[in-house]
Parts: C-alpha cells; sequence; structure tokens
C-alpha cells in the first residue's frame, strides 16, 4: 500500500533541498501553473467567439432643433426624423441593407393584383409605457394622417387608402389602384392611440405629447433639456427593456445634442464632445479634427440637385433650345470636384445612378460649350449688341435663379452663373432662407429657374415630382412639367408590379424627360457619418433618409463578451 507524505512531511522539504534544488521545484512548479493556465486561455479562445454585449453609450450631434418628435408631423425637419426614428416603429422598416423588412408586423402578404395588403402584427410589442400595442393604434394613425385637420405632412402618401380591422392582431390595407411602392408607406412611425386620443386637430401640433413622446422604438425618452429660447438642445435615451422579444437593443444610452448649425456642431465635435456625426455640407469636412478617432461612412441616399426651369415664368426659359444650351453648358464634373471635395457623382436623369430604376444608355447632355453655342445660334440667340449677353428679338436671355442659403447650394449656384455666362446667359443669383423660399418661391411657384434637391426613396415613384397633376403644391412638380406621354408611363409604372416592365417604362420616361430638358440636373453627394471607433455593428450603405442611419440600430454594441460557439 502507497502511504503520501503527512502535510509536516511536506512542510520539511525546503529544509532538506539545497538553494538550487528549491528553484528548480518553484520553477517547475510555476510551469505547470502557466502550462494550465494556457490551455485554459486557449481551450476557451476555440471554443467561444466574441458576441456583442450590453453596455455602454454614445454621444451624437445633430443640427437643429426637435419640435415634433411625433411620426404624423416630423417629416419636415432632420432633427425631428432622428430622434422619431430611435422611439417609433412601423408596421415595416428599412434594414442597414435598404430593404424593407418587417417590424411591428410579423409578416405581410400582397393580393388582388398589388390592391390588398394584409399585416399580421406582432403579440409582444409594448408602448414604453407598458400599455400593449394592437392593431387600433395602427388604424387610430393612420387615420389621423388621412384626416387634413391634423395637417400631416404625409397626407397625400395615403389619400385612397383604406384600413380594416380583421381583429386585435391583424389588419388590412385595401388601395383603389395597385401601388407598386406602397410598402414604404408602412415604414411610417406608428403613435399610441390611448395617449392621442383626446387631443384635438386644433391642438394637435401644439400638443406637450410632442415633446413627451411613447413609442415602441428601440429606446424610450429618459430626459430632455431646453436652452434660454426654449429649444431642445438635449435629448437623452435609453434602451427600451420590452422592446421585442429578445431584440433589446446592446448599447444602453444614446446622448442628442442640438447645434443651430453645422459650424457649432463641428466645433463640439473636434473638442470630443460627440462621438457621431452626420456632416451636411461636404465642404465642411476640411473644419473636421481628430477624424482618426471615428469611422467615416459614406452612406448612398435616393436623392439629386437640379436646376428645375419654371417656363411660365420665363420667355426665354419656354424655348427648348435655351433649356438644351444650358445643359450642354453645365459642366458637373467641375461641381462635384469644387463644391464636394469629389464626394459625389453626376446626375444626368431623374433617377439618379444606384436608385433602382434608373437606366443606363440613355442620350444625355455631355458637358459642350461649343455645342451650346451652336443650339443659341441656330434657335435665333445672338449677342446683337455687344454686352456679353445674348438676345432675341427684344427678349434678353436673362434669367433669375433661386436657391436656399445653405452654403453648399450657394456655391453651385454661383458656379452655374459663371458656367452659363460664358455661352451668353446672364444669370442673376437670389439666395433666399429655406423658410421664406418654400412660402414665397416654391409654393406659389414663383421663379424662373429654383436650384434645389428632390429625395426619392430607394425604390422611386417619380410620379409626384414629374407628373403634371403635381404641378401645384403641394405636389413636388418644381419644373410645372407636362408631358402626355409621360403621364402614362408614370401612371402606369407605379400599378406594375413585375419589375422589368416597370424598368422598361421608366427608361422611356428618363429619356422623354431628357429630350424636353425641363431642368438641369446636377449631381447627388454622399451622407458622411462619422461614427466612433468603438461602436460596432454599424452596415449601413444605401439609406433613403440621414435619419435612416439609425436603421437596425438594436444591433449597435459597444461591449463584447466571450460565448460558446
Amino acid at each position: 500500500m502507497i502511504k503520501f507524505p503527512s502535510l509536516h512531511q511536506w512542510q520539511k522539504i525546503p529544509s532538506v533541498l539545497n538553494k538550487k534544488e528549491r528553484y528548480f521545484i518553484i520553477a517547475f512548479i510555476a510551469l505547470i501553473i502557466a502550462s494550465l493556465f494556457g490551455w485554459m486561455i486557449t481551450h476557451k479562445l476555440k471554443t467561444t467567439v466574441v458576441a456583442p454585449d450590453f453596455g455602454g453609450s454614445f454621444s451624437e450631434g445633430i443640427v437643429g432643433s426637435p419640435q415634433y418628435i411625433n411620426p404624423v408631423l416630423s417629416q419636415a425637419n432632420d432633427a425631428d426624423r432622428d430622434v422619431t426614428e430611435l422611439i417609433f416603429s412601423g408596421l415595416t422598416k428599412y434594414n442597414s441593407k435598404g430593404e424593407i423588412v418587417p417590424n411591428l408586423a410579423e409578416k405581410y402578404s400582397v393580393g388582388d393584383n398589388g390592391k390588398l395588403y394584409e399585416f399580421f402584427l406582432r403579440k409582444d410589442i409594448k408602448w414604453h409605457d407598458g400599455k400593449p400595442f394592437t392593431a387600433d393604434d395602427v388604424i387610430f394613425t393612420i387615420n389621423t394622417i388621412q384626416n387634413p385637420d391634423f395637417r400631416s405632412p404625409l397626407r397625400v402618401s395615403w389619400i385612397g387608402v383604406e384600413i380594416e380591422k380583421v381583429n386585435d392582431y391583424q389588419i388590412k390595407f385595401k388601395l383603389k389602384n395597385a401601388y407598386a411602392p406602397f410598402l414604404a408607406n408602412t415604414t411610417t412611425g406608428i403613435i399610441a392611440k390611448h395617449v392621442w386620443e383626446k387631443t384635438p386637430p386644433a391642438n394637435f401640433s401644439s400638443a406637450l405629447e410632442n415633446l413627451e413622446p411613447v413609442g415602441t422604438g428601440p429606446y424610450k425618452l429618459s430626459k430632455i433639456k431646453k436652452d434660454n429660447e426654449g429649444f431642445v438642445s438635449y435629448v437623452k435615451l435609453r434602451a427600451f427593456g420590452d422592446y421585442k422579444s429578445g431584440l433589446r437593443p446592446y448599447i444602453n444610452e444614446i446622448n442628442l445634442y442640438f447645434y443651430p448649425d453645422e459650424e457649432t456642431a463641428i466645433k463640439a465635435y473636434n473638442r470630443g464632445q460627440i462621438d457621431n456625426f452626420g456632416l451636411i455640407s461636404i465642404k465642411n469636412k476640411s473644419l473636421l479634427k481628430g477624424e482618426a478617432r471615428s469611422n467615416v461612412k459614406k452612406l448612398n441616399l435616393p436623392r439629386y440637385f437640379a436646376v428645375f426651369f419654371n417656363q411660365s415664368k420665363s420667355k426665354a426659359l419656354s424655348d427648348k433650345a435655351v433649356r438644351q444650351a444650358l445643359n450642354y453648358a453645365t459642366n458637373k464634373k467641375q461641381i462635384i470636384e469644387d463644391v464636394l471635395d469629389g464626394e459625389g457623382q453626376p446626375v444626368d436623369s431623374p433617377i439618379p445612378t444606384g436608385v433602382w430604376g434608373h437606366a443606363d444608355g440613355l442620350k444625355i447632355y455631355n458637358f459642350d460649350q461649343d455645342q451650346a453655342k451652336n443650339t443659341l445660334e441656330a434657335a435665333g440667340w445672338k449677342d446683337t449688341d455687344g454686352d456679353g449677353y445674348r438676345e432675341k428679338g427684344i427678349e434678353k436671355l436673362e434669367i433669375e435663379l433661386v436657391t436656399t442659403e445653405l452654403k453648399e447650394l450657394q456655391q453651385v449656384a454661383n458656379i452655374l452663373q459663371e458656367q452659363w455666362s460664358k455661352i451668353g446667359a446672364k444669370i442673376n443669383v437670389k439666395i433666399m432662407d429655406i423658410g421664406e423660399i418654400q412660402q414665397e418661391y416654391i409654393r406659389p411657384r414663383e421663379y424662373q429657374a429654383l436650384l434645389f434637391g428632390e429625395v426619392l426613396g430607394l425604390d422611386p415613384d417619380p410620379f409626384s415630382f414629374w407628373h403634371s397633376s403635381q404641378k401645384k403644391d403641394p405636389g413636388l412638380n418644381l419644373a410645372l412639367y407636362d408631358n402626355k406621354k409621360v403621364d402614362d408611363l408614370l401612371r402606369d409604372a407605379r400599378q406594375i408590379p413585375e419589375s422589368e416592365l416597370r424598368l422598361k417604362k421608366y427608361k422611356d420616361f428618363q429619356q422623354l424627360v431628357i429630350d424636353d430638358a425641363p431642368a438641369v440636373f446636377l449631381y447627388s453627394s454622399y451622407q458622411i457619418y462619422l461614427t466612433s471607433k468603438k461602436i460596432k455593428g454599424f452596415e449601413n450603405e444605401n439609406i433613403v433618409l440621414p435619419s435612416k442611419r439609425f436603421a437596425d440600430i438594436e444591433k449597435w454594441y459597444i461591449k463584447t463578451q466571450r460565448v460558446k460557439k
């Protein structure tokens, strides 16, 4: 029988060993411990993977101040849209790839040749105040939007849509005519019936609830601060613990700081006050410091900038030759380099490159000043009095170009003024405040030429921008364009679910618009978004609006953990 040494005998061992032997024993024991520790680490690395963990926070800088944290009213203000995106949810949403996927709805189906949409709602959704979400909330929201007394900017998208409750978790939308891009409507945030049902239309826009939002989104309001003038300057959001079963956001807290202008926001970024920041004017990129601490994302937006011609306000612009000559005389490459530092791409048609429906192989206007001059000469526009500008009879080739006070567009206007003067066109640039230009120029269509931007959907519906029925406000046909063939193409395309046939009609539509030259299409720019390097899980590439950078925000994370494979 083997007899092991007693504890007393083990304690005597060091006294019978010499110094060299003791060091050897200590080193041997240390080697065993280190090997065991190393084996444990290697085993853990082989059997586990790094995964997101809960915790952490980040700060976001936003230009502007929220007024309506309410999806029914928030569509005219980027600051409103940003906060609303985090607090509210729609039946569907855009994911990080720009695809529309179920959100408050578990699933949906399409029937009756694209005129019936049926949604089956999730049963695990709660409002931030703990009340259950049901079909009644959806019906209340859509009815509010459709009621003109509530003055929702979304109303035009829901005209002619009937909503029917099947049960507490099932609804139907019935359309009078098939509308292929209808699913984009269902990304609209839903408001709580129990919060808003007692608010009359007259008080809707001024109600306190617009700044005390109760949503179903991934984040809920924790704190809101206003400055001395009453504008919201800070909003703290906390992850909503009851956000969809098993989908609670990883990041615990988001701090939103609001600034009166981009330059002030950039100073805050440079001081390290904010982690994330989206540039409005790419030209201001040169003012940024400390970019080494950020990941710089270039997000594709389905928007473009153009000069829209109002032929009813200018005899010169009513001449197709003049409109074509101005297209030939526009050097878009120079504009992109000088104004955007190369961070953009030229646009030659009403559906820009990168947006579904864009057609290749179109006959476009390449930059050619000689062609522009020859086009004007052939149409009888000559500089007969030697003042450097052309005329035709008593009519001067003189155009007033109106745009907003956004620095980027002011620069574009000045470049166009210089480029077009080289072919004998006198351009008078008029810079207006955005509110003034909306009220006094765009809505009454009181301009000759308007330098402005238009935002499409990722699945665009050009109807609102180019159909003749949309020439008057609130339509968005800023060129007051009227072409019977185009009207037919746009009407048919929005009702066709088959993508190939829709693409063919969109190609014909684009070529007709280019040929008629009701506008000079200029460029589309990227959304430059700086995110802290501590944030992982941001995978966005295509976004329909700047606020959609928060798509899939519940998947963003800062903390990590190791979990079994």
